[in-house]
Formats: structure tokens, sequence, C-alpha cells
């Protein structure tokens, strides 16, 4: 069969023969892949760079995606962890790591929408007790991600939702989206964090797509900002964009209620993430969502690779459209 197929860490995939996959037990099944998404774990996944990696090449990238089994039901799955990914004409999942979609789905939609979206419908649901009117700060709001953590956040009856992101023209149509105010992250880093405390600084819960030096000093000035400091805030790390590591200021959490929890492959269970996945996707095919996808035929993996990174469109590999 067809396959993107990653032989060097070092190298974007490229489109070649990989042998079938193969059912080896009771809750296995072959499935014809109809969309997989290209998420920014795909590309930590290809790259070796990813902490769940085992360094062992060839591998097939993709941790999720749309397709059909024997049974003519179209199903969203996701993978364990896996050198037979779903960027490919088939793959083999555990049937109980899927969920049937609602009838209308779109699989392009689907596949575009549910990893990134995921990250903080869980984090809202699984990692923290989040409450309608609650205010939210999303760090890294103009990528994929955070375009649709301010959208969850709506939907689950955020107060405020303040949006904040390094990339202008982006940042201008998150209002649009359910952003209550914005704060552009250019200049200089301590410019950028003061902007961020007076904005923020009454936020209940950040979402961070970013950590790294931008998340230290954003929090330090939320919290020097912070009217009552006694007031719970809750910062989950989702994403490091900015960098693996953040030098967190000590007087931040000593001074302030201040929690921080990760979100993400093993501090959430994978029974917590797919019993989040249904509801998920009645409203992704409901339409509820602003779902920015890119279609693009599974044969130009190679080609479409590096857009990935530079592009807000979440790029969809089609394998058999």
């Amino acid at each position: 069969m067809k396959a993107a197929v990653v032989s060097s860490f070092g190298s974007a995939p490229r489109y070649e023969e990989f042998p079938s996959p193969a059912a080896a037990a009771d809750d296995e099944m072959i499935i014809d892949v109809i969309a997989a998404g290209l998420h920014p774990r795909v590309r930590s996944q290809a790259d070796g760079s990813h902490y769940t990696s085992t360094g062992e090449l060839p591998l097939v990238p993709g941790i999720d995606g749309v397709g059909r089994g024997r049974d003519g039901l179209l199903r969203y799955f996701i993978l364990p962890d896996t050198r037979m990914g779903t960027m490919a004409e088939q793959t083999v999942i555990d049937a109980r790591r899927s969920i049937v979609l609602p009838a209308g789905s779109d699989p392009i939609a689907v596949a575009a929408a549910m990893n990134p979206a995921m990250s903080s419908w869980v984090a809202l649901r699984q990692r923290v007790h989040f409450e309608a009117g609650q205010n939210v700060l999303v760090l890294g709001a103009t990528g994929s991600a955070g375009q649709m953590a301010v959208q969850v956040a709506k939907l689950f009856g955020a107060g405020q939702i303040i949006a904040a992101g390094r990339t202008a023209g982006r940042l201008a149509g998150l209002p649009a989206l359910g952003a209550t105010g914005t704060v552009l992250l250019d200049g200089d880093a301590g410019g950028a964090a003061r902007r961020l405390g007076q904005s923020a600084s009454d936020a209940d819960v950040v979402i961070d797509y970013l950590w790294g030096q931008p998340a230290a000093a954003a929090m330090a000035a939320v919290v020097t900002d912070r009217a009552d400091r006694g007031k719970p805030l809750t910062w989950i790390q989702i994403g490091s964009v900015a960098g693996a590591t953040a030098p967190i200021p000590s007087a931040a959490l000593r001074a302030a209620r201040l929690q921080i929890v990760g979100s993400g492959q093993g501090s959430v269970s994978s029974r917590e993430i797919l019993a989040e996945l249904p509801a998920l996707a009645r409203e992704i095919t409901a339409g509820t969502f602003h779902v920015d996808a890119r279609p693009t035929p599974l044969a130009d993996v190679e080609q479409v690779w590096a857009d990935a990174a530079r592009t807000a469109q979440r790029i969809v590999l089609t394998p058999r459209i």
C-alpha cells in the first residue's frame, strides 16, 4: 500500500510503498483511512522530538484520523504509540479507541478539528474544575489549537476570554470566534508581559500553548497585577512552541494562589480522553466551531510537510479522496 514514510528524522516523509497492516488481536480492525490531520504532535512524532518517541525507523506518522472498516461505519480513531500511523491508505486500530461518528459528519472537518480542539476541551473537562463565568487567558491563541481553545472556552461559558498571540492578522480575527479581548505579543518580552498583566490579571484559567520564557514572563506579570492574589489561578500547560523549559520565578508561586498543571498524553488517561470524544464530535458535526482545513492528497505529503509550520490552517491528508 502507499503511505507517508519517515526513513530519517531529518527529512520530511516520502510517499512510497509500505507493508499493509494486519490485525493481531480481537479488538483490532483494519481501517481504510479517509483523512488524517497533520498536527504539530505528528510533526514532532516524525522528527523524533516528541517525548514518546522510541527512535525506531522507518515509521508512518499520524496519530488519529477518520476512516471506515469492514463494517462500513465512519469512525474517528486515535492510535497508541506505534510505527504504523494514520498517514497511509490503511492502518490498524483498536476499536475501543474509536467512536462511530454522527450522521452527516464531514471527514475532513473532523480530522482537522478533533486534535486541536481536544487539547483545550479535555484540559477544561478533565484537568481542572472549570465553571461557566470564569475568565480564560489563551497563550498562543493564533495557532490552530489556540483558535480552537477560544471557541471551546466560549462554548463552555467563559466570562472573559483574552487571546494572546504574535500574529496580528490572525489575532484580529479572534473576536469573531469568541475572544473578548486580545493582546499582541510582539516587541520586547517585557512590554508584551506588561500588556498581558494589564489585560488578563483577573484570569481564572490560563491555557498555555507557549511555555518557555514567554510563559514565565506572562506568569510573573499576571500575578503582579492581580488585584486579589488569593483568587485561584490555574495555569494549564499544553504546548511548548516557545521552549521546552520555562524559568518560573519562585515568587510567582509564593505570592499568589497559583497552581500549574499539565494536560496531555499521560496526565490524562485514554479512558478520560475517549469519554470526551462523542460530545466533541457532535459539536464539530453541528458546525459549532470554525474549522480552517486544507485537504491535500497523501501523495503530496513531502511538498506540504513544511507548510504545516507556517500556516494556521490544519492540513488534512487524504489517501482516498
